[in-house]
């Protein structure tokens, strides 16, 4: 026999079937069976067995939803939990096994993957993250994890060996410059399910928004000067500042193939190309190197109010807020001076009323070209791979 019950949910998920709506469901399934049956008869051998039938079917129903909540890290019991932790890569357990932040050195370029084994010559320790080495011939901090939950000390430089094989032609050295941290007490089931909820929020790999996350992980790299265009099927990507083997690496682990890759659509000058070796291979990876367009601007304005006598603050005011804005133009995007007339009313308002307000009017020219906005638009554009920058003295404002 059966009966297709619907499952019953809340704002807080899958909730247990009523007993009540359990034995209706199954005295209406009987009498399909067997027309006029009734169970309403008090201390009847009927009555007796439909609610033993009833608490049996109340058993089974907390089990569907027990099944259906473990789909979720919120409400999975230990077992499922571990289980889904394990598919996607998060064990149970490492935040509280010891580890360490390790430098290796060796061959530029060289990826340190994921997993990578090393050695203080009694324990064994992961990779967690992966990292390279760069062009000064070191890599930066890689984190790793023992791969043993005992408390033991972990002292500075004790970190030295790498049990994962160096092949031939290439150099990596590695060693600990700081103590590492000793194991801690076993992980709770709460720390674990709050971590895999976490890792379940990072975005997906293979994308170009994983992408621009490891690109602004790099040291150095600007967050303004990031971006990947899509040219056809292809990524064309921009980032300035960092290493560049820093970059390469994390381009590397980024994309999901390096054929998507392509250089500049402008002038292959600006191509960067840097090899890596994720033994026994060596890959190419190319990106753009975003070039500067230098900015002047100069601001004239003007106000209602007779014998005013704060235009240096005024002044003051306009040409911090006109570098602030054009310095945080990120890279590709156009000079907004609509935008800019906000943001100069905005940083003026403490000192001269925008209502009070007459002229604001402006001369900007890039790389000592004067320009003016596209026809009927108050934006002008950027080179797509290029971004601004204005220096300490690259504003002036007067009023006139």
């Amino acid at each position: 026999m059966s009966s297709n019950l619907p499952l019953l949910f809340s704002a807080s998920g899958p909730t247990p079937t009523p007993p009540a709506t359990l034995q209706q469901a199954l005295i209406a399934l009987v009498e399909t069976m067997a027309p006029g049956y009734t169970a309403a008869l008090p201390g009847s051998l009927i009555e007796d067995l439909s609610s033993t039938a009833v608490g049996a079917l109340a058993t089974i129903d907390q089990a569907r939803v027990d099944a259906v909540n473990n789909v979720s890290p919120y409400a999975a019991n230990p077992y499922i939990l571990g289980q889904e932790g394990v598919q996607f890569g998060v064990p149970q357990g490492l935040p509280s096994n010891g580890s360490a932040y390790l430098v290796f050195t060796g061959s530029p370029g060289f990826v340190i993957a994921p997993g990578w084994l090393v050695s203080d010559g009694s324990n064994q320790y992961a990779v967690r993250d992966g990292g390279i080495v760069g062009s000064g011939g070191t890599s930066p901090p890689v984190y790793v994890v023992a791969t043993n939950s005992a408390t033991f000390p972990i002292p500075a430089n004790s970190i030295d060996q790498n049990v994962t094989p160096v092949p031939g032609g290439y150099t990596l050295t590695v060693t600990n410059p700081l103590a590492g941290t000793p194991a801690q007490a076993s992980e709770t089931t709460e720390s674990y399910r709050s971590r895999l909820l976490s890792a379940f929020n990072v975005a997906l790999s293979g994308t170009q928004t994983y992408l621009k996350t490891l690109l602004l992980a790099v040291p150095g790299v600007s967050p303004q000067l990031v971006s990947v265009i899509q040219n056809g099927i292809y990524w064309e990507v921009i980032c300035g500042g960092g290493d560049p083997y820093a970059i390469a690496g994390a381009i590397y682990s980024g994309v999901s193939t390096l054929g998507l890759l392509t250089g500049s659509s402008i002038n292959t000058d600006r191509n960067v190309t840097v090899s890596i070796y994720d033994v026994p291979n060596e890959y190419e990876v190319v990106f753009v190197n975003p070039p500067e367009q230098v900015v002047t601007v100069a601001v004239t304005w003007n106000t209602t109010l007779p014998n005013f006598v704060a235009s240096a603050a005024v002044n003051q005011a306009i040409i911090l807020a006109v570098q602030s804005y054009v310095n945080g133009i990120l890279v590709g995007q156009p000079i907004n001076l609509l935008v800019m007339n906000e943001v100069i009313q905005n940083a003026v308002a403490p000192v001269l009323s925008p209502v009070n307000l007459t002229t604001l009017e402006f001369v900007v020219t890039i790389d000592s070209e004067v320009v003016e906005p596209t026809a009927g638009t108050w934006i002008i554009p950027s080179d797509p791979e290029s971004y601004f920058a204005i220096s300490a003295t690259g504003c002036t404002s007067a009023q006139g």
